[in-house]
This record gives structure tokens, C-alpha cells and sequence, in this order.
């Protein structure tokens, strides 16, 4: 049996789910086992999402238009379609960058292989720069313990790593040595800098 997933990012009506719908009904996905959504890819609580992966069953296959309509990203793309495999079940994209990939075939099985790979490799360079980082931190004489103000070095390092989308804000302000409230004061959730930080920023440049 297939079943489809649709998702579309906003949710006052500014974008519509008639394109995903007419590609998944035309690939025989019945209309009643068409789940959805309408919310940001990168929000993790997605109702239709989690009422889709628990209705699928074994034998089963999801169908969604593309890849980006069901991952929040590449490693989380890859830990879906892994944890489907585990429960045999299928997965079908059919358009864009993905439409090669369906796991019920071997050439898909193959396409898909290459996505995780690069999912393993863009796990690597974030444990690379995560160390990079906390190399740089040490070499500052930050070996623990808080801070009395951040620094530029630091503010740069805490942007960097806060824009990571799997992002843990508590375990990066213990990695660069200050509380949660001192990196959120300085940094949004997304990476960028808040008023405090652009403040810093500016007087750095100032002396430079």
C-alpha cells in the first residue's frame, strides 16, 4: 500500500498542498492515505508527519513529491528513511534532486546509499569544527568555568555552532564555559547575533 506525506511551510494559506496532492494521487497514492502538514521543514513537531510514520506498515511504502517535504535536513532525512527500512518499509520520492531514490528497488536502495554517505560526512566536518572550536577556546584559557564577558572569539564561535539546526544551546554554552541565559543574551537560536552580540561586534571593528 502507499501512502503519502505533503507539507507545505506556511499556514495562513499563502502556499497550497494542490501541487504535492496531484503528484502523489497521480502515483496512486489513495487521497485518504495522504497525511500533511503546514509547517516549517526545520520545526521537529510535525502532527501529520508522526500520524504518517505510525500508520505505515510493514510491506507499506511513503511516497512524498521531494526530498526537502520530509526531512529538516540531510542527517534526519537519513534516520527516517533508516528507521523505515528497519520496519520494511518503502520510500518513494518523485521529483527534484531525489526522484531516483525508491528503496524498493536496487538502483534506488544504491541512490540512497550515496545520501547517507554524505550524511556521514557532513556529521564528520561538524565533529571537526566542534573541535576546532573547543582547541581555539582552550588555547584562550577557557578551560571551564564562566567567563567574566564574552569576547568576539567566542561570540564567533557560539554563532557558528548555534547555526547548526541540531544545535543543543545548553550543551554549546558548557562546551565555551558560560550559562545558557549568557549565550541566549548574545546569540538567537538560529546563530545570529542579537543586539548585545552586534554591539560587540561593532566595537571590534571600531578598534580594529
Amino acid at each position: 500500500m502507499l501512502i503519502g506525506y505533503a507539507r507545505v511551510s506556511k499556514v495562513d494559506g499563502s502556499q497550497v498542498l494542490d501541487l504535492q496532492m496531484d503528484a502523489l494521487l497521480e502515483a496512486g497514492v489513495p487521497e485518504n492515505r495522504i497525511y500533511k502538514d503546514r509547517v516549517s521543514g526545520k520545526t521537529a513537531r510535525r502532527p501529520g508527519l508522526k500520524a504518517c510514520l505510525k500508520a505505515l506498515q510493514p510491506g507499506n511504502t511513503l511516497v512524498v513529491w521531494k526530498l526537502d517535504r520530509l526531512g529538516r535536513d540531510l542527517k534526519h532525512l537519513v534516520d527516517v528513511v533508516g528507521e523505515l527500512r528497519q520496519r520494511e518499509v518503502g520510500f518513494k520520492v518523485l521529483a527534484g534532486a531525489g526522484a531516483e531514490i525508491d528503496t524498493t528497488t536496487a538502483n534506488g536502495r544504491l541512490f540512497f546509499a550515496v545520501f547517507a554517505a554524505l550524511a556521514e560526512y557532513e556529521r564528520e566536518l561538524i565533529a571537526e569544527r566542534t573541535r576546532a572550536g573547543l582547541k581555539a577556546a582552550r588555547a584562550r584559557g577557557r578551560m571551564g568555568g564562566r567567563p567574566r564577558k564574552m569576547d568576539v572569539a567566542t561570540l564567533q564561535m557560539a554563532m557558528s555552532a548555534m547555526s547548526d539546526p541540531r544545535a543543543c544551546a545548553k550543551e554549546i554554552a558548557q562546551k565555551l564555559g558560560m550559562t545558557t541565559a549568557t549565550l541566549y543574551t548574545y546569540v538567537n537560536g538560529d546563530g545570529s547575533a542579537k543586539a548585545a552580540g552586534l554591539r560587540l561586534l561593532d566595537r571590534s571593528r571600531e578598534v580594529q
